[in-house]
């Protein structure tokens, strides 16, 4: 059909022309949808706030040749401002968006669009520490996308753990055997709190030591920047915020 409606997060925008914005949505249903939003950056607009990065909407959309043109937008979630006024949840927002934005169009599934809807809503709350947030987020997305870490058996042959070798080239914790020469050794408080991060364990993960969080932050970067095509730009920054 020619007009359709689907709930939204918005990505990214571009300006275009002198008053419309191209928007980068993932939705939960159609996948991620570039659409036109005109006249959004005018001060008259009706909904030109509810389509910027970080916010949820419920979106009316016309199916366009290579860009659809948003019709109709209404807010479900507002997190930009909550976000945008802390340095830390709003460069962990962007290199979760940018991660979400960087996963090949066909695993931008429903359970896709719900954990980032997720991970905002909590930054915005200021549920957990946000680097955290963004861990788990980065995690969870990967195994959605069937890059789940192995934690608890060899990435390479199986063996099951515990291992203290991380090889993000091979998915992961690795046995001896098949780790390869300068393999990063993390403690078993990190590879504890890489399963809490990735089983969403919260009382394990806040109540986890500075050391093991600096260590799996760094970890989770490395494996999710291996496995996106492109690395995650907006990491660098988060970095910065820490």
């Amino acid at each position: 059909m020619p007009t359709y409606r689907d709930e939204v997060v918005v990505l990214r925008t571009h300006k275009l022309g002198e008053a419309d914005r191209i928007v980068t949505m993932l939705s939960r249903r159609h996948g991620k949808i570039r659409a036109v939003a005109k006249g959004v950056r005018r001060t008259s607009s009706r909904f030109g706030a509810r389509l910027e990065p970080f916010m949820v909407a419920d979106v009316q959309l016309y199916e366009g040749r290579s860009l659809d043109i948003v019709q109709q937008a209404e807010s479900l979630g507002s997190y930009g401002a909550d976000i945008a006024v802390h340095y830390d949840r709003y460069t962990s927002a962007h290199a979760m968006v940018e991660a979400a934005d960087r996963l090949n169009e066909a695993e931008a599934t429903v359970q896709q669009y719900l954990l980032l809807v997720g991970g905002l809503r909590a930054l915005a709350k200021g549920e957990h520490a946000a680097r955290q947030i963004l861990d788990s987020y980065l995690l969870r997305a990967m195994a959605l996308s069937g890059w789940a870490p192995a934690l608890d058996e060899c990435a390479r042959c199986g063996k099951p753990g515990p291992h203290d070798l991380f090889v993000a080239q091979l998915g992961g914790l690795v046995c001896a055997a098949d780790a390869p020469a300068g393999a990063a050794r993390i403690s078993t408080d990190t590879a504890a709190l890489l399963r809490a991060l990735m089983a969403g364990e919260w009382d394990a993960v806040d109540a986890a030591a500075p050391a093991a969080l600096a260590s799996a932050s760094g970890l989770v970067a490395a494996y999710a920047q291996w496995h996106l095509e492109r690395g995650i730009r907006s990491l660098a920054h988060v970095e910065q915020a820490r």
